[in-house]
């Protein structure tokens, strides 16, 4: 990892991972601790921790299972709020001396799970790719629509008892495949990146996204041998780290780097953001199969 300003939460103990499910499903938990181990070593912030739909207590054996093999911070990643509070009243926060975990994720509709925090006090993942409307949970289709979800997780988490301050947010605000990005959703992101960077309401908060989302489905190659996801992924963090991207759900295999402005995956990005849709996907479809 050669951008030294980047967290990484390590993404590879998630049950909707093929390999780790595997693991999972045949009870090897010695494997799973593998996973955690390397990812530790490799440079990983945090270590994500999704078991799926298996029980609380799965959830909390595994979380005191993976801080007796590293001391790095864990996220609990989960939607459901038993299996968060059962991973959270695990978490030993001495072992990780003092840094609190990560709770991914709290969407608008999941507001209550902000009353975890009497359980075990955590820094949030904050989603708002997604509002409340009419009592429903909507996509947010504009960069508009995204702050406006912000707005009101900033505010909920302020409310929070005890209120959680700027620094501990970490606003995910969704990223969707670039090779199937039909609704401009990589055009939305950067615009609503750059309004709340801007917005001193915001400051101090800090910027997520499950970054290895916006390659998946493409092919690991291109023509000539040149790899496409790693490039791509970091034209994304060339554009999205000066307006406040920080942290990211990734692999710490990638060599996550800093491209020039003529690299041919910044051009394609570039050309993306300016040209959504359909233009987009095949313009994608253009830089992996040239």
């Amino acid at each position: 990892m050669a951008i030294p300003s980047l967290t990484i939460i390590g993404e590879t103990i998630n049950d909707s991972v093929p390999s780790t499910k595997k693991l999972f499903d045949a009870g090897d938990i010695g494997g799973i601790l593998e996973i955690a181990k390397t990812q530790d070593e490799k440079g990983a912030a945090y270590i994500d921790v999704n078991v799926g739909a298996r029980s609380p207590e799965f959830m909390a054996d595994l979380v005191r299972k993976i801080q007796q093999v590293t001391a790095k911070p864990l996220s609990i990643d989960t939607p459901d709020p038993d299996i968060a509070r059962a991973g959270l009243a695990a978490y030993d926060l001495a072992r990780t001396g003092g840094k609190k975990p990560i709770l991914n994720s709290i969407s608008p509709l999941r507001a209550a799970m902000f009353d975890l925090m009497a359980v075990q006090p955590f820094r949030p993942i904050l989603l708002v790719s997604e509002r409340v409307e009419g009592g429903m949970s909507r996509p947010c289709r504009t960069a508009e629509e995204t702050c406006e979800a912000a707005r009101f997780m900033l505010t909920a988490a302020r409310n929070a008892k005890p209120p959680i301050a700027n620094d501990d947010c970490i606003f995910d605000l969704g990223i969707a495949p670039a090779g199937s990005d039909a609704e401009g959703n990589l055009r939305r992101l950067i615009t609503a990146m750059e309004m709340l960077h801007k917005d001193p309401d915001f400051a101090g908060i800090h910027m997520s996204v499950g970054l290895s989302n916006f390659t998946v489905m493409l092919p690991p190659k291109r023509p000539d041998g040149s790899p496409v996801k790693g490039p791509l992924e970091s034209a994304f963090l060339t554009k999205a780290m000066p307006l406040g991207l920080d942290m990211v759900i990734g692999s710490v295999k990638r060599n996550y780097e800093t491209l020039p402005p003529d690299h041919p995956a910044m051009l394609c990005l570039e050309d993306c953001i300016r040209n959504p849709g359909f233009d987009a996907i095949m313009r994608v479809r253009e830089f992996y199969t040239t």
